[in-house]
C-alpha cells in the first residue's frame, strides 16, 4: 500500500498553486513536493513557516496536516477491475451516473468538499477509457470523461479561487478532446464555455473569452439552443467588458431569441433560463458603467435563482450596482446576503464579489456597518 497526505494536497490546490508553482514559491524542486505530498518525506523544520504561510495555514495546523498521513491503494488501476476486458456498457452507464450525482452537488456543496472524490473518479474514468478494448464501450467512456473533465475544470478553478488557470484549462481541453471522440457536441460546447469563463473573469481577456464563448455558441447552434443561448450571453459580457454597448445589446438580443427555441429534448435544457439570463444581463450593464440599468434586472435575478453559486454571483453583482449609486444601506444588507450564501458554497465567483464589493467600500471603512461587514470578510479568507 502507497500512503499520502491527502489534507496537504487540499490546502495545496485551496490555495491556488500547483505542485510546480509551490515548489518555486519555496525554491525546492517539484519531486520535494511530490514527496512530501506522497508522505515519504517531511519539510526541514526551517523550511515549515515559509509553507504554512503558502498555504494559508498557522504552523500548529502545518504540524497537523503533516501527521495526516493515509494509506492508499498504489494506483488508480487498483481501483478497478483488473482485467478492463469486463468492462461493459453498463458499467459506463454506471459511472455516467456517478459523475452526473456529483455535478448535481456542485452548485450546493463547497468544491472542496467535491474534489478529491471527482478526482479520484475522473483517474478511474480516463484509465478505464485508455484500456478498453471494445469500441463501442470505448466511445460511451469519452462520453464519461468529457463530462468528468469538466466538473475537474469547474472544481479546480472554484478551488483556488479563480487564481490558477492552467489547471483549470487543461482539463478543459481533455474535455473538448474526449467530446470530439464521444460526437458530443453539447459537451464540447460547454468546455469551450467553461474556458471562455476562465478567459473573462481569470484572465481578464475580454477579447479571448467573447472568441472562446463565440465558439462554443457555433458548436452549440445546430444542437441546443440552450446551450446556444448561454453561450451567447458571455459573448455580450466580453462586449461589456470592452465598453461596446450596441455590439453587447446585440448579443443579449440574441440570446433572448434562444430562450423562446429550448424544448425538453436539448440535452442541456436545464442550463439556461430567464434568471441566467437576467444574471448575465445585468452583470453586462454593471460593466458597461450603468448600475442604474443593472439594478433591477440583477434584483429579479438574485430573487429567482435556485443554484446558491449562481445566486452570489446575482447578489455581489447587485451590492456593486447598489454601491456605485451610493445607497449604502440597501448595498450592506444586499453584501450581507451574498456573504451568507458564499459560506455555504464557498465558490469562487461569489467569493471574489464579496471581496470586490468589500474594496469599493474602502471609504466608509471606519463606519461600525462597514467593519461588521470586513469581519466577515475577513472570516471568509479563513480555511475552511
Amino acid at each position: 500500500m502507497a500512503t499520502k497526505r491527502l489534507r496537504l494536497v487540499r490546502l495545496r490546490k485551496a490555495a491556488g498553486h500547483t505542485q510546480e508553482t509551490l515548489a518555486q514559491l519555496l525554491r525546492v524542486e517539484r519531486s520535494t513536493v511530490v514527496r512530501w505530498e506522497a508522505g515519504t518525506t517531511e519539510p526541514q523544520p526551517w523550511m515549515r513557516p515559509s509553507l504554512a504561510r503558502a498555504l494559508r495555514i498557522s504552523d500548529a495546523d502545518l504540524s497537523s496536516v503533516l501527521a495526516d498521513v493515509i494509506e492508499t491503494r498504489s494506483s488508480v488501476s487498483e481501483c478497478i477491475d483488473d482485467n478492463p476486458t469486463k468492462v461493459d456498457l453498463v458499467e459506463a452507464a454506471h459511472l455516467h451516473k456517478t459523475v452526473h450525482d456529483l455535478g448535481d452537488r456542485y452548485d450546493k456543496e463547497p468544491s472542496t468538499t467535491l474534489l478529491a472524490a471527482a478526482g479520484q473518479l475522473h483517474g478511474r474514468v480516463v484509465n478505464l477509457r485508455k484500456q478498453v478494448p471494445n469500441a463501442r464501450v470505448r466511445r460511451a467512456l469519452f462520453e464519461v470523461e468529457a463530462e468528468s473533465s469538466i466538473l475537474m475544470g469547474k472544481l479546480v478553478w472554484d478551488v483556488s479561487q479563480r487564481r490558477n488557470h492552467l489547471e483549470p484549462v487543461a482539463y478543459l481541453d481533455q474535455a473538448i478532446y474526449a467530446a470530439r471522440q464521444a460526437r458530443e457536441p453539447c459537451n464540447e460546447s460547454y468546455a469551450l464555455l467553461r474556458k471562455s469563463f476562465v478567459a473573462l473573469y481569470g484572465e481578464k481577456n475580454p477579447d479571448k473569452g467573447r472568441s472562446l464563448a463565440d465558439e462554443a455558441a457555433a458548436v452549440a447552434r445546430s444542437h441546443s439552443p440552450s446551450l446556444t443561448g448561454l453561450a451567447m450571453l458571455h459573448v455580450a459580457e466580453g462586449y461589456a467588458m470592452s465598453g461596446n454597448r450596441t455590439l453587447c445589446e446585440t448579443a443579449l438580443l440574441e440570446a433572448a431569441t434562444q430562450i423562446g427555441e429550448v424544448t425538453d429534448a436539448d440535452m442541456a435544457a436545464g442550463s439556461y433560463s430567464i434568471d441566467e439570463y437576467n444574471r448575465l444581463a445585468g452583470s453586462c450593464y454593471l460593466f458597461l458603467g450603468l448600475p442604474v440599468e443593472a439594478q433591477p434586472i440583477l434584483e429579479t435575478a438574485s430573487k429567482s435563482l435556485t443554484g446558491r453559486k449562481s445566486q452570489a454571483i446575482a447578489l455581489g453583482n447587485l451590492t456593486l450596482a447598489l454601491i456605485r449609486q451610493a445607497k449604502l444601506d440597501e448595498a450592506a444588507a444586499t453584501l450581507h446576503r451574498t456573504i451568507d450564501v458564499v459560506e455555504m458554497t464557498r465558490g469562487g465567483g461569489g467569493l471574489n464579489l464579496a471581496f470586490a464589493a468589500g474594496r469599493e467600500l474602502r471609504p466608509w471603512r471606519e463606519e461600525p456597518w462597514a467593519q461588521d461587514l470586513y469581519d466577515r470578510l475577513l472570516a471568509l479568507m479563513a480555511p475552511n
